[in-house]
């Protein structure tokens, strides 16, 4: 190796690497933000290298200082990053042998880059993990509010997008909170199936250094040492996974968002959407477009692509660690950004819309929403249920023929389909008492929508 080569590992080369091919394989452009995470790592390695006698005391505190240093330098934007060093890892390692001088060289022992990598993402994705279920937290505390708010308030269940059976708006909210519950479940049990340590894992064989690696793991927050070395360094299982609950945590909150859009038109009118959130036309002045739940519809498929991507980059990989591996950082790194961006950003709009609620109580009453009232009304008079299915059937096609709804039958119009039919019956077929008629677990009845709503803030505060 040349006096002038930069490289870490230019030893068994004769000739330097071409200038295209170290930018194109080159990844500090974007895996620098794993520098905190590589110098955490490196901080509790050291540490561990002091513990079983490989560095000396006067060694690690250089060291640490040296790591110190650097932080500094990259958190002041003052760090000089360096494409011929190829990556985070080389060049803090070139930057503390500056500051520290043969201490720093000593660093490496019993790693390498392959263990090094899987250890620093592994970190960094533990943290931001971390930061993508608070966000989940705050919007579904969001979400109670304002199921709590609106409660009372009533609007039509949709099925195939048609009116079904009048719901409260608080129980569709609801509906979103357990969505969001899901997805918290699945990203906790992602964070403890990759709180697994693979430093110490090397190259791919382990290290004839004798490696603490209990003592490296307990510093580093991780459960226990990784249990294959092989595995360790080649798998991106964590990274997928995550990928995965972030793909079905993005196709819920594209859902919310075509809820919104569809709410927000004028067609629908149920809901005004902050106008902090939402953009005009250049042409058109009275326009006032759901940009924010349009946009993190569209950021779905780029967040399910980037699972797609991954699956693909693995699939084909042979035992251990290969260079395709360097491209798990991009797709990953972005499922973080838009996740958490998408999450903030609901969190922050969603409990902030107004509803329309004279709107919504009239689009209730459109669609014969309470029809399954009427029929569960003779099933309680010992009709049965698909006879008395087939008698309200009847009613609402006479109902549609004089154009009206069934609560503007009247009581004489209705014994016309079964006799047993009562003056009780106009109790079921009004919107309220179809609510609170369904005051079961679960169910639409305000008693039980506020309920969820005083479990639901219990749950998310374990």
């Amino acid at each position: 190796m040349s006096k002038n080569d930069t490289r870490m590992w230019g030893g068994r080369f004769n000739q330097p690497t071409d200038e295209f091919v170290q930018a194109f394989t080159a990844s500090v452009g974007f895996d620098r933000r794993l520098a905190h995470a590589d110098i955490e790592g490196s901080r509790a390695h050291a540490m561990m290298l002091k513990h079983i006698g490989v560095l000396s005391s006067d060694e690690l505190t250089a060291i640490k200082y040296g790591l110190q240093q650097i932080r500094e330098e990259i958190e002041a934007g003052k760090f000089a990053w360096s494409v011929a060093l190829e990556d985070v890892h080389m060049n803090i390692e070139a930057r503390l042998t500056e500051l520290v001088g043969d201490a720093g060289k000593k660093l490496h022992t019993g790693r390498s880059r392959n263990d090094q990598v899987a250890t620093d993402i592994r970190l960094y994705l533990r943290e931001q993990i971390g930061a993508c279920m608070q966000a989940i937290r705050s919007f579904q505390n969001g979400l109670l509010d304002l199921a709590e708010r609106e409660t009372q308030t009533i609007m039509p269940g949709f099925t195939h997008l048609q009116v079904a059976q009048p719901v409260s708006f608080g129980h569709h909210m609801l509906a979103w909170f357990e969505m969001l519950d899901r997805d918290h479940g699945r990203l906790t049990d992602c964070a403890a199936r990759m709180n697994q340590m693979p430093l110490g894992s090397a190259a791919l064989a382990g290290t004839s250094f004798d490696l603490d690696r209990e003592y490296t793991a307990e510093l580093l927050g991780f459960d226990i040492p990784t249990r294959n070395s092989i595995d360790a360094v080649s798998d991106r299982d964590f990274a997928i996974e995550f990928c995965a609950a972030a793909s079905i945590c993005m196709m819920h909150l594209s859902r919310m968002a075509e809820e919104l859009v569809l709410w927000s038109s004028a067609q629908f009118n149920f809901i005004q959407l902050p106008d902090r959130y939402c953009t005009g036309s250049s042409i058109m002045p009275q326009k006032k477009n759901p940009d924010v739940p349009e946009l993190v519809r569209g950021k779905a498929g780029r967040v399910s692509g980037h699972l797609v991507s991954l699956l693909m980059l693995m699939k084909a990989q042979p035992l251990a660690y290969n260079k395709d591996n360097q491209e798990d950082k991009e797709p990953l790194f972005d499922t973080l950004d838009t996740l958490i961006g998408s999450l903030r950003a609901f969190a922050d709009m969603v409990p902030a819309l107004s509803v329309n609620r004279d709107i919504t109580y009239q689009a209730a009453q459109q669609g014969y929403a309470t029809a399954t009232d009427l029929a569960d009304y003779l099933a309680r008079k010992n009709v049965a249920f698909r006879d008395a299915h087939e008698v309200v059937g009847k009613a609402v096609a006479f109902a549609i023929e004089q154009g009206k709804d069934l609560s503007a039958c009247t009581l004489r119009e209705l014994q016309k389909f079964d006799s047993r039919i009562e003056q009780d019956v106009f109790e079921v077929l009004t919107l309220e008492g179809s609510l609170n008629a369904r005051n079961i677990t679960g169910g639409t009845a305000p008693e039980q929508v506020m309920f969820e709503v005083n479990a639901g803030r219990e749950r998310i505060k374990e």
